[in-house]
């Protein structure tokens, strides 16, 4: 099965780019853009000069519980800057979601909890609330984490839409936004003592 299906079979309709958006971000953005793919895994990752933004990791069922998703954050760390990613809130009737914060708990990752995030699925037209993860070797401020969201959303998740989509998505500042009252942390439940 090559890689975009294995992330189309696992992520949400909603939380997907297309295939020719993925394709010419490679292909085009090649500088920042990057696909990391073996027999059980997918890693897609943007790296600009101050952060690592991870786009997709999917490790396959039957390679889970091995360490190889562990080994794909250690090499996203090792670049020594701030690694950010987007999650859903937990669904306690999807268990992967709940799977997925533990991880990123045992893996120090913290909540990004000043940030909101709500961005408008062209394909469902529906709202996706996500929330923003992010490790940093030098304990980064949210602000700072917020301005590399608001250049991921603008130069990657954006990249091309209205040619793509045929529509453009919503604005940085209809997407994100950030509040100095903090946010529930959704990584609290999860955090071992």
């Amino acid at each position: 099965m090559n890689w975009y299906k294995k992330l189309n079979q696992y992520f949400p309709i909603e939380e997907m780019k297309s295939k020719e958006q993925m394709d010419l971000l490679l292909k085009e953005r090649g500088d920042v853009y990057h696909k990391d793919e073996g027999p059980h895994h997918v890693l897609i990752y943007v790296e600009f000069n101050g952060f690592v933004f991870v786009d997709y990791l999917f490790v396959s069922r039957e390679a889970r519980g091995q360490g190889l998703g562990k080994q794909l954050i250690n090499k996203l760390k090792s670049k020594n800057k701030p690694v950010i990613l987007e999650v859903e809130p937990v669904h306690y009737e999807d268990t992967d979601t709940e799977k997925r914060l533990r991880f990123y708990a045992r893996e120090e990752f913290q909540h990004a909890s000043k940030i909101g995030y709500c961005r408008r699925s062209l394909t469902t037209g529906q709202d996706t609330v996500m929330e923003i993860l992010y490790w940093s070797p030098n304990e980064a401020d949210e602000e700072v984490i917020y301005d590399a969201m608001v250049t991921t959303y603008r130069d990657i998740h954006k990249y091309k839409d209205t040619e793509i989509y045929g529509a453009p998505f919503e604005s940085v500042e209809r997407t994100l936004s950030f509040e100095e009252e903090r946010n529930e942390n959704i990584l609290k439940p999860f955090i071992l003592v």
